[in-house]
């Protein structure tokens, strides 16, 4: 009799154990459960905040990453994606993030040069001359450094993703040649270059969030705007505008960042599967970059509802000229490191 009670006993003890046995033993990257009726508390949430629409390339791979992710993770890793600034504004993202209250945004690489100004080579007009530049561009020695200096500020940038090359809108007059711009008041994002990039043609550069675009447009407060085709046509920008010239003078891309404490705090695989999503979704965006900014532009001649100029690879040649002088400031002040590195100062060996 005493022997079969501690035989019992053993067998429940081992059947009760075998559970704890199997979750040892299972590698967590293979997530093998089906976490979808976890609460919240038991998930991991991460919270994306962006400022531009769902059908632009951001608002997609932002999408398309959750979907992603939570699929692979069998739904233990839960990405809540708010667009449109409907949770932060373009002014509250960032201070959002370092307080915890987000853990993910994608903020155009102009706002970030509060915290590294070396940054604002992005923002050199006519500093890239395709998109494939801007990407060798930051696997470059110098590309890096200014991407490990975001860690300083609690930031750890995981990803780049295109809007495109910028165009110029107004609603007073054409803009044909750079001396047209002279005296329009035109919205920037907040960064020295642009804003020197405007002054220094005679125009009247003004800071604003990008949420707030379209009534200052409504308003009267600025004539014109810089921005890429999707961002333009997802505010609906251009019916407020008469005028759009094609100049792909400038680059618009994104910094996807986590906070840096919040990406330090994940285990190990959860930071591989991530970065293994992010890298797939990159490439992704890339493509999708090109093929929404064309099939936009088409739209947008299709629908003769603003006066369309294009600049000649002439005029741009010009163009480029003319701001030579944003390089010697930038060089003044940030050293020529990271001017050096640009692909177009590359010769080929």
């Amino acid at each position: 009799m005493w022997m079969k009670r501690v035989l019992g006993i053993f067998i429940l003890c081992f059947l009760f154990t075998i559970p704890w046995i199997l979750l040892v033993s299972i590698q967590p990257e293979d997530y093998p459960y089906d976490y979808e009726q976890l609460s919240e508390n038991e998930r991991l949430v991460i919270r994306f905040s962006h400022v531009v629409g769902e059908d632009t390339p951001k608002g997609m791979a932002a999408r398309k990453f959750a979907e992603l992710v939570k699929e692979r993770s069998n739904g233990y890793i839960e990405v809540q994606v708010f667009s449109n600034g409907n949770l932060y504004k373009d002014g509250e993202e960032m201070n959002a993030l370092s307080r915890g209250d987000i853990q993910l945004i994608a903020p155009a690489i102009s706002k970030l040069t509060e915290y590294v100004p070396e940054i604002s080579i992005f923002d050199l007009p006519y500093a890239f001359h395709s998109l494939d530049e801007v990407h060798e561009f930051v696997e470059t020695k110098a590309g890096q450094t200014l991407v490990e200096r975001l860690k300083a500020h609690n930031l750890y940038a995981i990803s780049l993703w295109d809007s495109g090359f910028k165009q110029m809108s107004n609603r007073i007059r054409p803009i044909h040649h750079y001396d047209d711009i002279k005296r329009l008041t035109m919205r920037i994002m907040p960064s020295d270059i642009l804003e020197k990039q405007f002054s220094s043609l005679g125009a009247f550069p003004k800071k604003y969030d990008f949420n707030a675009v379209y009534n200052e447009l409504q308003k009267g407060s600025v004539d014109g705007q810089e921005n890429t085709l999707t961002n333009i046509t997802s505010k609906n920008i251009y019916s407020l505008q008469d005028y759009l010239t094609i100049s792909n003078h400038g680059y618009l891309g994104y910094f996807v960042l986590f906070n840096l404490d919040f990406w330090n705090s994940l285990d190990e695989d959860v930071k591989q599967l991530l970065t293994e999503t992010f890298q797939e979704v990159q490439e992704w965006e890339w493509k999708l970059t090109n093929q929404l900014n064309k099939e936009t532009l088409q739209k947008i001649e299709n629908c003769g509802c603003i006066e369309l100029h294009y600049l000649s690879q002439e005029d741009m040649l010009e163009w480029e000229k003319r701001f030579e002088p944003l390089y010697n400031y930038y060089k003044q002040n940030y050293g020529d490191e990271f001017i050096n590195a640009l692909p177009k100062y590359q010769t080929d060996t």
